[in-house]
């Protein structure tokens, strides 16, 4: 029996968000989610240079390399898969990234209303 592909926001097959740099809680691309992503990484979004400062001056720091997690640092216009709730977080705040809701999982829509993610989807 074939698993089920995951499903984006807009009901159609999760689409991969960035490769380079690889991307997801898993690492494959894709903003997939399972019982072990505590973090529910699952936005699809593009980062910004606004979007970066806010979440380093909360604690998140993705702009500074991390080798020893395979992580090379994000720069504005990178796609990363966040957490719904620090994108909530970042919306709320006025810093919200684009989103690319063909790659933003389904699962975002418990924390986060679809009508708000289309205000900044880029597809």
């Amino acid at each position: 029996m074939a698993l089920e592909k995951a499903k984006n926001v807009l009901g159609g097959d999760l689409e991969v968000c960035c490769i380079d740099p690889l991307t997801g809680f898993m690492r494959d691309g894709y903003c997939n989610t399972n019982d072990m992503d505590h973090g529910t990484h699952v936005v699809c979004a593009i980062v910004t240079a606004e979007f970066l400062a806010f979440t380093k001056a909360r604690g998140n720091d993705l702009s500074t390399p991390a080798p020893q997690y395979q992580f090379p640092g994000l720069k504005p216009g990178d796609g990363w898969c966040l957490c719904a709730l620090r994108w909530k977080e970042a919306y709320i705040a006025g810093f919200a990234p684009p989103v690319k809701l063909s790659a933003t999982h389904e699962k975002v829509l418990e924390y986060i209303d679809l009508d708000v993610l289309k205000e900044f989807s880029i597809d």
